[in-house]
């Protein structure tokens, strides 16, 4: 049987494991129609084959081993589709599950797929458990004294037809959400027998050469933490998914959506901090930058390398968005320029095997705990547009909603995490329940929703 050792990712992933908030990604697909469930069933085993780095389990091994090591198998050790029963509270439940419960590691491969039927397929937030909350009225609440939010209007499919949720939870110790969005991109082929493949990735505007540029705030500071909204007194992850209109972009702006939504997440925070009376601080915001093909080809695992976006207290203001926004798309792509190990030269050097796994396991928590104070203050994580089609055949039909979630451990305590498909903009707040409550969330909610719709100000 052939084994892989752990990469830098997965190992200090590893290391850190906790019950009370288990490391799971979340990705949700919504369907018009309804699948067959033998077919499908057969078309994800398949689509595991021809992926078969995605079939894979921890290797056992003795305390003193130097390494952890993957076990690819030729097939599932375990039933990986399921379908619960239909009912109100079916996907309330599935993703409950999603957040509470990761698929074990010892078991291959580490994901779960759980289809349910809804009889609406509403796509509005949703609670703090994955609880279904339905559909917003429209219009925001005002923000403190800032204009009101635009109205929302609800994506075309809302509401009206019977469909089907494919819900994905992944074990993020062994894969990310984008490698497992390829898997599901064909089984989707193989289900419906139609072209999956990836669209071309969107032109970016090159920078203007007189753009000058513009010095970072220093990351030796501590940064900002995301203030204690309403603590539940029960651990781990609470989740909300929202639907907004795409953020309009300037023709010819030297900023993209993606440094507009780093910009609404840095004033949606700075405003949050303010409310709970926090003194101004520096923020960083952790970005996972992707760099793998989106094709057949695309590498299985924890693919992303991590950068960290710093903002300066004086900046986080709304009088000069126009320069906030291009100050902001100049850091995001020298930072995305810099050659750089995925966790950085220090995890490297961390998960060298020189010593037992076990105590390197050990070393690394009590690092992990005494590093808290510098740690990011959030994760954004833009996928941005959704590259395939997830198109199941005339009778499941093409996905009209697609979101995904990040765990949201302590001391971070909030990821975001965002995806667009059919030009809508699926948004997702995960947090520690140990800092916040669902009304937290929703609150937070409207601030980004705020805040987004300010990014559109600019020159046209």
């Amino acid at each position: 049987m052939r084994t892989i050792p752990f990469p830098v990712v997965d190992e200090v992933a590893r290391h850190c494991l906790q019950e009370e908030e288990p490391e799971t990604v979340h990705i949700e697909v919504h369907l018009p129609g309804r699948l067959d469930p033998s077919h499908l069933r057969k078309a994800f085993h398949e689509a595991l084959a021809r992926h078969p780095r995605a079939l894979m389990r921890e290797a056992r091994g003795r305390w003193y081993r130097r390494r952890y090591t993957w076990e690819l198998t030729d097939r599932p050790d375990v039933e990986v589709v399921t379908f619960p029963a239909p009912g109100r509270d079916a996907l309330r439940d599935a993703r409950t599950r999603a957040l509470t419960t990761a698929p074990p590691l010892t078991d291959s491969p580490p994901v779960r797929l759980e289809v349910v039927e809804v009889a609406n397929d509403l796509t509005g937030p949703t609670g703090s458990t994955g609880e279904a909350a339905g559909s917003r009225a429209a219009g925001a609440a005002p923000v403190g004294a800032a204009a009101p939010a635009p109205r929302r209007q609800a994506p075309p499919s809302a509401g009206r037809h019977p469909g089907t949720v494919l819900l994905l939870t992944i074990n993020h110790t062994a894969l990310d959400g984008p490698a497992c969005l390829r898997v599901l991109a064909t089984a989707a082929e193989i289900y419906g027998g139609r072209d999956n493949s990836p669209a071309a990735p969107p032109v970016r505007t090159a920078p203007r050469p007189h753009e000058p540029a513009t010095r970072m705030p220093s990351n030796w500071s501590r940064p900002a933490r995301v203030a204690p909204g309403t603590p539940e007194p029960s651990p781990g992850n609470g989740m909300l998914l929202t639907d907004l209109p795409l953020p309009h972009r300037p023709r010819g702006a030297p900023y993209t959506v993606n440094d507009q939504l780093m910009v609404a997440t840095a004033l949606t925070l700075a405003h949050w901090n303010r409310e709970h009376g926090d003194r101004p601080r520096p923020l960083r915001i952790t970005m996972p930058v992707d760099d793998r093909p989106r094709d057949m080809t695309m590498p299985m695992g924890n693919g992303t390398r991590l950068v960290e976006v710093p903002f300066a207290p004086a900046e986080l203001t709304t009088r000069d968005l126009p320069a906030l926004l291009t100050r902001t798309a100049a850091r995001t792509r020298a930072l995305k320029s810099r050659p750089r190990p995925q966790l950085g030269h220090g995890a490297t050097l961390l998960t060298a095997p020189v010593t037992p796994v076990a105590w390197r396991a050990a070393l690394t928590r009590g690092l992990r705990r005494a590093a808290a104070p510098w740690t990011s203050t959030t994760l954004l994580s833009n996928i941005g547009r959704v590259p395939y089609p997830l198109d199941f055949g005339e009778e499941a039909g093409r996905a009209h909603a697609v979101w995904f979630s990040a765990p949201a451990r302590m001391p971070r305590g909030l990821t975001v995490t965002t995806a667009s498909t059919a030009g809508r903009l699926h948004l997702a707040l995960r947090w520690s329940r140990t800092l916040l409550s669902h009304g937290d969330g929703a609150h937070l909610r409207d601030l980004f929703e705020h805040h987004l719709h300010t990014t559109d100000g600019g020159p046209r």
